[in-house]
């Protein structure tokens, strides 16, 4: 569905009428699609920021050069990227050279700019004095994104575990660059104790995905990122879907498996589908239904089928893969969340219930998956142009698409982009997160 606003933004006139009636001006976001290139940031102008000793400062230059990116040497030059190193910051002076030195490079970052501050986690810090700076970071953080997202820019924060050196190509690949257009102000543990850099060295023909709830929007969206990364997806959705599942299985050379989630014989059917092409390389559980009614209203009916779906389903198909030993080592798993998972929502009990599991399922996996290089995460959705979205009353749809900080709605494919970058080697020091693809949303915030 066209968004209004963000179509009279593109014209002066359009603004001039916006300011005069006080409306947001969302900018249009800066995008990148494909697969993943070599050197990602080829050609991006990006600052460089040191705050004290700065024991990131040498390898984030290197990793930055590596991934083809150009180097700006001061904050008076125009830049795409800005990284900051403050996981040094010991002081209250320190942390105000955060302030300083950002704030000058603010103003000469381009429309749609990434900014990525790395800080050390608050849970390492030796005394009171450190962790409170260290938490200090995050206010900032989250406040200079809601400052930044009128400009179509995003800011996020990476806690690094203190005294380590993580590898960082697959942070910048992603919060660097601009497949992150909707990914602002989260924080997230960049963790350096990954059990393995990679997966597997399969040829990319073989590297096997399954995404679930595949005939459309998130889903079919997702299907068609992986294949450009190389996977064999094999697309799953209800057998009512089975027409645009098999249209989607055929643009991108994939599989079709109609079937519905909640029924006994389908873990089995599916663990078949997957031994029938050996190991599995990628699960994304993306399925998931609504019934909306108030706690009162709500039947018992209502409460099962969306906890069926949205939960009960993806234990059944790990539980079945699990017990089949189909899980190749350095294998990813990402469970579809949402933003009611995180803040709740009036008239979403059962689904708020359903998504706030998932989160929780995801964080004890994280730690049983972490022997084999495995790594699973949440992405957690805010107000995404989708056919549900459009069936919303249209009230309820522009309040949802304005309640972010960059004041529109995300696109399908935003969601797979990050769905993409979990799945690929360089994540893999990102596992048991909830990664929010929201716009910095004000909901749960």
């Amino acid at each position: 569905m066209t968004d209004r606003l963000l179509q009279l933004t593109q014209h002066p006139w359009g603004r001039q009428l916006l300011t005069t009636l006080g409306l947001p001006q969302p900018r249009r976001l800066p995008r990148r699609d494909g697969p993943f290139m070599p050197e990602e940031l080829a050609g991006r102008p990006v600052h460089l920021i040191g705050i004290g000793d700065a024991p990131l400062l040498s390898v984030l230059t290197q990793t930055v050069s590596a991934e083809g990116a150009t180097l700006v040497k001061d904050a008076q030059s125009a830049a795409s990227t800005l990284i900051v190193d403050a996981t040094a910051v010991a002081t209250l002076e320190q942390l105000r050279d955060v302030f300083r030195q950002v704030q000058a490079s603010q103003a000469r970052l381009n429309t749609g700019a990434r900014v990525l501050i790395f800080a050390a986690r608050p849970e390492t810090a030796g005394n009171a004095r450190a962790s409170a700076l260290a938490q200090a970071l995050q206010g900032f953080v989250r406040a200079m994104a809601k400052e930044m997202g009128r400009r179509g820019a995003t800011v996020n924060l990476l806690h690094i575990d203190r005294g380590t050196q993580p590898l960082l190509s697959g942070a910048l690949r992603f919060f660097g660059g601009d497949r992150s257009a909707y990914v602002s102000g989260q924080v997230l543990h960049w963790r350096s104790d990954a059990a393995a850099l990679h997966m597997p060295d399969v040829a990319p023909a073989r590297r096997l995905a399954v995404v679930t709830g595949a005939a459309g929007g998130i889903g079919a969206a997702t299907a068609r990122r992986l294949n450009a990364d190389g996977f064999r997806v094999l697309c799953v959705d209800v057998p009512a879907a089975s027409d645009a599942l098999q249209t989607l299985a055929a643009q991108i050379q994939g599989e079709a498996l109609p079937l519905d989630l909640t029924a006994e014989s389908t873990p089995a059917a599916l663990t078949a589908a997957v031994a029938a092409h050996g190991l599995l390389d990628l699960m994304v559980h993306n399925a998931g239904i609504t019934r909306d009614r108030t706690l009162s209203r709500m039947s018992a009916a209502e409460w099962d089928a969306v906890m069926s779906v949205n939960l009960a389903a993806i234990l059944a198909m790990d539980e079945a893969l699990d017990a089949q030993s189909l899980w190749r080592d350095g294998a990813r798993e990402v469970c579809l969340s949402s933003i009611s998972g995180l803040a709740g929502n009036a008239g979403q009990t059962n689904y708020s219930a359903s998504k706030a599991g998932v989160i929780g399922y995801v964080a004890h996996r994280a730690r049983e998956w972490r022997e084999q290089g495995r790594t699973i995460n949440a992405v957690a959705p805010g107000f995404i142009e989708t056919a549900m979205t459009r069936r919303m009353p249209m009230m309820i749809r522009e309040a949802g698409r304005r309640l972010n900080a960059l004041k529109q709605g995300g696109q399908p494919e935003d969601v797979a982009e990050a769905i993409a970058f979990l799945a690929s080697p360089q994540a893999q020091p990102l596992s048991g997160a909830v990664l929010r693809v929201c716009g910095q949303s004000l909901i749960g915030a």
